[in-house]
């Protein structure tokens, strides 16, 4: 299943997360996992989880979030597991390619702290 057409459509979701344009109603598991593959594209896994974290945590303040929802090592979590369907993957794919292959395989899974 192709859940985007063009990597311009991950970019606008990661650029929404980072300027925290996107509502927090809009901002879904599969948007998480988007924002995972895209750092994680860009960087190591653990640079990825510093941007993750850094990301959420402006996210839940500019939502009037309280800051006890994010769980540091659910973040952890997911982006080991993301990284580990991308080591599956071909290195020559492209971050389209590889995100929709991320949220096929991890688009209802649920990890538990």
């Amino acid at each position: 299943m192709d859940y985007y057409k063009d990597e311009h459509e991950i970019e606008t979701v990661v650029t929404g997360f980072e300027e925290c344009t996107t509502g927090k109603e809009h901002f879904t598991h599969l948007s998480h996992l988007t924002v995972a593959v895209y750092y994680l594209r860009q960087s190591t896994p653990d640079e990825a989880f510093e941007k993750m974290r850094d990301g959420l945590l402006r996210f839940l303040d500019h939502h009037g979030i309280d800051r006890a929802k994010y769980k540091e090592e659910l973040t952890r979590k997911w982006i080991a597991l993301t990284q580990s369907v991308l080591d599956e993957l071909n290195s020559d794919h492209s971050l389209l390619l590889a995100t929709n292959a991320v949220l096929e395989r991890l688009n209802n899974s649920r990890l538990l702290t």
